[in-house]
């Protein structure tokens, strides 16, 4: 097996991750090419160049993500020679790794690399002028959906019975927080039989919940998994894999996470408050 480097957080895509001045962050081809244990250039641009297309198809534009430059580098003999490099985005990485050979190993590790950094950029963005009160809203009714689409695709898997469905469920959670199950989340935080552990927690920990959600549906409905045992499998796979994401970035544990003073249901109630005492827009109105 082909070692990697690795950086302090000990991924071996971080450890070639590169930033401008500006603050600009690329990985260069050249660099992806070896950690992807391709053997050629010209194989490895072929990738490129089909990740360049899936950029066009997707209506952004290829140039803004995968930057056509050279480099330097030094042959057996001694002498320097000049060769073709790309610069690539965070998104071109992404759809880069999407395009490359999926029986190596080492492609699905960067298969959920990328695709946590993509969906964090997105996120950020999408919440960055939202107090932290409105990301828990706006978070917990994402993880709702999710959830509701989790288990559609898990009960088509085979997962039917009420027992096979909770266990299902706590294969999840127990990967995400060291080995918690929801009972053991629920007694943590101090609720009653009444509270749910989803309204108890900051948009932080919903967050990584939403991921591990989204892509254990993503990766049960892709792969065709069938039966129940295969299927809590697979989410208890995604929840180390989101767990050992968020140690990577040096990120909090989610069972260490504080658990807010209010409820999303007490955060609800404040917001129509607000809504009623002025015209401002609240912010799921539409402004136009």
């Amino acid at each position: 097996m082909t070692e990697h480097p690795t950086a302090a957080s000990g991924s071996p895509f971080e450890a070639i991750r590169h930033a401008t001045p500006d603050g600009w962050e690329y990985w260069s081809a050249r660099d992806l090419l070896t950690i992807l244990d391709y053997d050629s250039w010209q194989k490895f641009r072929k990738v490129v160049d089909r990740a360049e297309l899936a950029c066009l198809n997707s209506g952004e534009n290829p140039t803004d993500h995968f930057i056509q430059t050279d480099k330097m580098v030094r042959l057996g003999s001694g002498a320097t020679r000049r060769i073709a490099d790309v610069h690539l985005s965070r998104y071109a990485c992404y759809l880069v790794i999407q395009n490359a050979d999926p029986a190596k190993e080492i492609v699905a590790l960067g298969q959920t690399y990328f695709a946590v950094q993509t969906r964090r950029a997105e996120q950020a963005d999408e919440l960055a002028g939202l107090t932290e009160a409105q990301r828990r809203i706006y978070t917990r009714y994402q993880l709702a959906d999710h959830n509701d689409a989790l288990a559609d695709t898990a009960r088509a898997a085979g997962v039917i019975s009420p027992t096979d469905f909770a266990v299902f469920q706590n294969a999840g959670y127990r990967a995400l927080y060291n080995g918690e199950s929801a009972a053991d989340i629920h007694q943590r935080k101090g609720l009653d039989s009444k509270q749910h552990i989803l309204d108890h927690m900051g948009s932080e920990e919903l967050g990584a919940n939403v991921f591990r959600a989204t892509q254990a549906e993503a990766k049960i409905r892709r792969e065709a998994i069938q039966g129940a045992a295969a299927a809590t499998a697979v989410h208890a796979e995604v929840g180390r894999k989101v767990r050992g994401y968020i140690a990577d970035l040096g990120g909090t544990m989610p069972e260490d996470l504080p658990t807010p003073a209010q409820s999303i249901q007490e955060l609800e109630q404040a917001e129509q408050k607000r809504h009623r005492q002025g015209p401002q827009l609240g912010m799921f109105d539409d402004a136009t």
